[in-house]
């Protein structure tokens, strides 16, 4: 499971890299995995610092690359 989930944290980190910010139920579209591997990945990504999440009214996030 620690595999998919890295692997499904790369695949985000190219999705944003290519689209910029988004919003989390565009990325959940965007990328053909399942939204609970999905939310495990952006806590990864979160936790090591790698994307900023901002919470929008109506409990929707935006979601972005931290830039370095």
């Amino acid at each position: 499971m620690i595999t998919e989930i890295g692997i499904v944290a790369g695949d985000i980190w190219h999705y944003l890299d290519q689209h910029g910010e988004v919003y989390l139920t565009d990325l959940i579209k965007g990328i053909d995995k399942p939204r609970d591997n999905i939310l495990m990945s952006l806590g990864w990504l979160a936790r090591e610092g790698h994307i900023i999440l901002v919470v929008e009214e109506g409990a929707n996030y935006r979601i972005s690359l931290r830039k370095q």
